[in-house]
């Protein structure tokens, strides 16, 4: 802090590090400020970490405070709302109105879920003089709808976190325990972030992921005392009292709701949560669950390490390479008929139990699946595309987490989304009513029910998130719904991956700009600091559940991986389609 010199106004919107430690303390207002200060002071109170915003609240009217609902929304904009006047003391009442405008890039709903939406923002705010005679002051009667602040305050006053929950009936894996899926929420980091997001996690799933994911916390289910405050003790040991709703759960219940909690609670701390107990409302203990038994309950991928990396080799055979970051070994070929060269591949995908595979022939017409055991022969075609461009027949193959496969026949005259349970049998249509355009690629996250589609349309592609709906009946029905926008920043998306329960490493280019790989959401927010060390030409990328094990691209050098604190290394100048298993 500067000791001389003249006091400068800073633009709490214009910060160039929006992910420093700073903080803004809201002041009250001054005492007879004008209309177009206590808008300033109001908007400016909004980027506060205020706890209630207490006080912005002192430039309302007490009747607007009372109805004004800051949980309603975050209306995010690029650049922070511009204030104008308006029709100032044109009202016959000598009030005055403001119009607040900007660019639209997102807002947060109630349940605290982020969605891209680019739109002209414009709204206004009305004040009017409040007190007695010779002591009238201005305040906003009228004010904005929940919270409006600029993107650069957002990226510094929230944080993601992932809350999760069962992936539905069918979630679970062939070691019968049950998936998780995240479902990520934007909380406000400084007030009380531990709390907040148990409550959130009560609370349910968000809207969009509701219909495949299952909350075993009961309706209705909240804390005893939710003005307490949660906190661990000096052990890392957290107790949650409950509220009536759950103090008949069953034992079993009562594991699968504390595998909920410690699984969204590891990130909030830096040493995590180590143990959650979950009390009745009446203070006895319903059950205990430790952070080393959780995964007894539910599989949690991101905590699972595929034991290697595969790539397609020079000789157009699928090999393979040990995932630790450290490892000098040379690839290798796989065990089983893919690894032989008998069936020049393109492209290869491999079962999360590292079992299995699927590749795609050298001119991209056929799927093949075989086993990664000794032994196995090359069966039957999967697949088949009739395109007549190699570039227009079958993407790269991606195996769910409930061993099914997925794959696009991109021919232009029937595009396609195809799936095939357990990567067996004749292969089903995917219904992809909501998007416009072909996909180009597929990734299906590891909880099975969230999907990852590279679209194009008129020359360019798009990432889309969208949500896997399994039908009911004998015959499989299968769609994808509800699809947004994953990197809406990003005017071309050319290769992607799953890196994680909800972020995904995509590799774009955004408008006017060079080609960049960086990590993004899957509900389409950008974590600031998240772009990547750059490489040049990249083609392909891959990346595991788990942020633990290397980075794979193909690019003009060839494979190359990415160790967690180096830079990029070459592990052969030949080679291409690298994956991780899934």
């Amino acid at each position: 802090m500067p000791d001389s010199g003249n006091l400068k106004p800073v633009d709490a919107s214009q910060r160039p590090d929006s992910q420093s430690q700073v903080r803004v303390y809201a002041i009250p207002p001054r005492e007879g400020a004008l209309p177009v200060e206590i808008v300033d002071g109001f908007l400016e109170a909004l980027t506060s970490d205020d706890p209630q915003f207490t006080m912005a609240r002192k430039y309302l009217t007490k009747s607007a405070s009372r109805k004004w609902d800051p949980e309603r929304s975050t209306t995010v904009l690029a650049d922070g709302p511009n204030t104008n006047a308006g029709n100032a003391g044109n009202d016959a009442d000598g009030s005055r109105r403001f119009s607040l405008t900007g660019r639209q890039v997102a807002k947060v709903d109630r349940q605290h879920a982020y969605r891209p939406a680019a739109a002209s923002y414009s709204q206004s705010v009305h004040l009017s003089l409040v007190g007695g005679p010779g002591r009238k002051e201005w305040r906003i009667d009228e004010p904005p709808p929940g919270v409006v602040l600029g993107e650069s305050d957002f990226q510094r006053i929230y944080r993601s976190v992932n809350k999760y929950y069962y992936a539905g009936t069918p979630g679970a894996g062939a070691d019968g325990r049950m998936g998780l899926v995240a479902d990520p929420v934007y909380i406000r980091q400084r007030i009380d972030p531990l709390t907040q997001t148990v409550k959130l996690l009560l609370a349910g799933p968000t809207n969009w992921l509701k219909e495949v994911a299952d909350s075993r916390f009961l309706s209705g289910t909240q804390l005893k005392d939710p003005g307490k405050s949660l906190t661990p003790d000096d052990q890392n040991r957290l107790t949650v009292q409950l509220n009536s709703r759950s103090d008949g759960a069953s034992q079993t219940r009562c594991r699968e709701m504390a595998a909920q909690l410690l699984y969204t609670l590891e990130d909030l701390s830096p040493s995590g949560v180590e143990q959650v107990t979950l009390q009745r409302s009446n203070g006895s203990m319903l059950c205990v669950l430790s952070q080393g038994h959780a995964e007894s309950v539910a599989a949690h991928r991101g905590g699972e390490r595929p034991a290697y990396q595969y790539f397609v080799d020079d000789k157009h055979r699928l090999v393979r390479m040990p995932a630790n970051s450290g490892s000098t070994a040379d690839p290798a070929p796989v065990s089983g008929v893919l690894g032989t060269g008998e069936q020049p591949l393109r492209s290869a995908a491999v079962s999360r139990d590292e079992k299995r595979a699927a590749g795609v022939s050298l001119d991209g017409k056929t799927l093949y699946t075989g086993s990664l055991g000794s032994g196995d022969t090359l069966g039957k075609a999967r697949v088949r595309s009739r395109a007549k461009a190699e570039e227009d027949r079958l993407s790269t193959p991606s195996w769910d987490g409930h061993g099914d496969l997925w794959v696009a026949d991109r021919d232009p005259k029937r595009p396609r989304l195809l799936w095939l349970g357990e990567g067996e049998g004749d292969p089903v249509e995917v219904d992809v009513p909501a998007l416009d355009g072909r996909v180009e690629a597929v990734r299906v996250s590891a909880d099975g029910v969230r999907i990852a589609l590279l679209v194009e349309k008129d020359g360019k592609s798009s990432l889309w998130i969208g949500r896997v709906d399994r039908g009911e009946g004998a015959k499989p029905r299968m769609s994808v719904l509800d699809p947004t926008q994953a990197a809406p920043q990003m005017e071309e998306v050319t290769a992607m991956s799953w890196a994680g329960g909800s972020r995904l490493v995509v590799v774009g280019r955004e408008t006017g700009g060079v080609q960049q790989m960086r990590y993004v959401q899957c509900d389409g927010s950008v974590l600031s600091g998240t772009t990547l060390p750059g490489l040049t030409g990249v083609k392909e990328i891959a990346a595991s559940e788990s942020d633990q094990q290397p980075l794979v691209a193909h690019s003009d050098d060839g494979i190359v991986r990415l160790p967690a604190g180096s830079q990029w290394q070459t592990v052969v100048k030949e080679g291409a389609a690298p994956v991780y298993p899934g």
